[in-house]
């Protein structure tokens, strides 16, 4: 018996037949047009070999591996496959998926999983790549303190360790709730990077993490995991709140920080846990990341890392507050354009973002406007923060302002023209280096 199947370019299931069927267990309402051919391996098996088995069919004609798979009822067996590269169109046009030629085999395969492949899987479940959008506006947060004289290096270690352990902690709650809720389990459309980015190689940059679905860890051991590193978080809070208290003999830091943490904390776990599931209130969901990851993450990464006491008003953490604005856009966009290849699932589990409220084309308007207010108050900021500089780099920030908005444009006219394509993906990933090379830009300007 033999099983063949063919996928699309991003493993997406278009045929297969009888053998296939049998071999492992399925019917074909439940795969043809809705799950990948990832389903069938195990999950560190997809993270470590699969890329590399299809990059050889590409440039040999074939790739003949011997490796495990998985029926539907969750048995392993050893398995022959033959891949070879899929031109539904004739060879004379682009290259439409692969063929996968499967057999049983007796023999005992074993394919040992590195040390690479399990980090990456840690960071595959925690979705621990995207905690750049936490670490990025501190340091930027830390390097204005320093101009001021003002910066605890040992406050910012803590305090970026426990934003990290709160960010994670929303990534695996919110994980655990979309799939309960069924929200990935509708979702066919999501996007992964495939070999379409050196830096993201294979990231999931929408639709959840599909952790769960490839194997990687279960829905209970999801939601302890997120506990975990909510407590951890606590813990981090605990000891700068001790070292707040030994370095400035006053409360104010500390109120300032558990304050803003415990709403920020609040926010994460109520954006897709009910009763509020923020992320499918029209709108609320946007605010809630803008707020997250904009004034709130910059206002308590202030409060936190400071050597002295900082008085509670405006004129003191205006600065901070200017600064969040456009870190929190640019998350925001992150997660908007993420939302595209998400629509039909949001939509049918009554997830009512924006793009589903607004509908995708009406939608890019958003993002364009979040680009405009990200280049306006990145201005504002600097203008009030070159203020209190004794030789700001004026030029500096108008050149970077100028590339950044060219860079923004580029992206956006990439929404613009493939807003209902699969070729969105690529804009996908430049939104996600839009911000990278936002904060390190300003970094860099704020130290020259």
């Amino acid at each position: 018996m033999k099983s063949v199947i063919i996928c699309d370019m991003e493993g997406v299931i278009q045929e297969m037949n009888k053998g296939a069927l049998e071999m492992f267990g399925y019917t074909k309402k439940e795969l043809i047009g809705k799950k990948r051919v990832s389903i069938f391996s195990p999950g560190e098996i997809v993270i470590q070999n699969v890329l590399g088995w299809l990059e050889v069919a590409n440039k040999k004609g074939k790739s003949l591996v011997k490796t495990n798979f998985i029926k539907k009822d969750g048995s392993k067996f050893n398995a022959e496959i033959l891949i070879t590269p899929n031109f539904a169109n004739g060879k004379d046009q682009p290259q439409t998926g692969y063929c996968g030629i499967t057999k049983e085999i007796n023999e005992e395969v074993n394919i040992p999983i590195n040390l690479t492949t399990k980090i990456i899987k840690g960071i595959a479940i925690t979705r621990g790549g995207f905690t750049l959008a936490s670490i990025l506006p501190m340091i930027i947060v830390s390097v204005m303190l320093s101009q001021y004289n003002s910066l605890s290096i040992f406050n910012s270690i803590v305090s970026i360790l426990g934003v990290i352990c709160v960010h994670i902690f929303g990534n695996l709650y919110n994980d655990y709730f979309d799939v309960k809720s069924g929200t990935d389990e509708n979702n066919n459309e999501y996007f992964n990077v495939g070999d379409k980015s050196l830096i993201l190689r294979g990231a999931q940059i929408s639709g959840g993490s599909r952790a769960i679905e490839l194997g990687l860890i279960t829905l209970k051991n999801t939601k302890k995991l997120g506990t975990f590193m909510i407590a951890s978080a606590l813990i981090c809070v605990i000891i700068l709140s001790i070292n707040i208290f030994l370095q400035t003999g006053s409360f104010n830091n500390i109120y300032a920080i558990i304050i803003i943490g415990l709403v920020g904390s609040l926010l994460a776990y109520f954006y897709t846990a009910e009763p509020l599931r923020l992320s499918a209130r029209k709108g609320l969901g946007e605010l809630t990341i803008f707020l997250t990851f904009g004034p709130l993450l910059t206002l308590g990464s202030f409060f936190a890392m400071s050597n002295s006491e900082v008085a509670i008003n405006f004129e003191a953490f205006k600065l901070f507050l200017l600064i969040g604005i456009p870190l929190g856009l640019l998350t925001t966009n992150i997660l908007f354009i993420n939302q595209y290849p998400d629509y039909k699932s949001d939509k049918k589990s009554d997830k009512i973002n924006l793009v589903v409220l607004f509908g995708k084309k009406m939608s890019r308007w958003i993002y364009f406007l979040n680009l405009i207010l990200i280049l306006i108050s990145t201005y504002y900021f600097f203008d009030s923060f070159s203020k209190s500089l004794n030789n700001p780099n004026i030029t500096g920030f108008y050149i970077i302002l100028s590339l950044l908005t060219v860079y923004g444009l580029y992206i956006f006219r990439g929404l613009f023209k493939y807003f209902d394509s699969r070729e969105l993906v690529n804009y996908n990933i430049q939104t996600i280096y839009y911000q990278i090379v936002f904060c390190l830009a300003i970094i860099l300007l704020l130290f020259i």
